[in-house]
């Protein structure tokens, strides 16, 4: 079973639909039980940093998250959801995140388009995540006006270019994050998306077999 951390934001029903597509059994859920219970988790996000995290904590979820991080199973930051994993943002103020992945979450600057938004290239970093098994690099679609910048190059899975190399994807241990909507990225956001909950998969089996 995959957790939906229901925060209060973020594109809930979509993500639970494109992971039941694949073949998986999805619940949108704010219970902490639940979600520690899960096979894998995944947080959406939509909207501003600092209201998230405030969300966040005000439910407790934000220690169920670090908690369940914590754990060795799949985890999984969409979007938002992806920024929220790192250590800060200056996103209207300067907010502090959950800090599992060290590294700040910054605007757009320069003379050129924001939001970046569209469908732009992925280059693979590091091919021998479990995330590209069996994938070719290609388009996925963005919507954003901040990006993280990884304090540490092992985390940094993939980049796009939009004037300048672009946090894509992010990974550390089995906590991962895509700044673009997997669900609705066509074809590779799809595959990338079954790639993640494959994860869960073996985790779920690691665990049966440690009882």
């Amino acid at each position: 079973m995959i957790a939906i951390i229901d925060y209060g934001m973020g594109n809930l029903h979509s993500v639970s639909k494109a992971v039941e597509r694949l073949g998986y059994e999805a619940v949108v859920t704010a219970d902490p039980q639940t979600i520690l219970e899960a096979d894998g988790a995944i947080l959406p996000g939509v909207g501003a940093f600092g209201d998230a995290m405030q969300n966040l904590r005000n439910t407790g979820l934000d220690e169920v998250t670090r908690f369940y991080a914590a754990s060795g199973k799949p985890m999984l930051g969409i979007c938002l959801g992806m920024q929220l994993l790192f250590s800060e943002s200056e996103e209207y103020g300067q907010h502090e995140g959950l800090k599992l992945l060290p590294g700040a979450v910054i605007r757009f600057n320069g003379d050129f388009k924001i939001p970046h938004m569209g469908w732009n290239k992925l280059s693979f970093l590091q091919s021998e995540s479990p995330l590209f098994n069996g994938l070719d690099e290609g388009h996925v679609y963005f919507v954003h006006s901040f990006h993280a910048k990884p304090e540490q190059s092992s985390d940094l899975l993939a980049v796009t270019d939009y004037n300048g190399p672009v946090t894509a994807i992010v990974g550390r241990g089995q906590v991962f994050g895509m700044q673009f909507h997997p669900e609705k990225s066509g074809d590779l956001g799809m595959a990338l998306l079954g790639n993640f909950l494959a994860l869960t998969r073996s985790a779920e089996s690691q665990q049966r077999t440690a009882q």
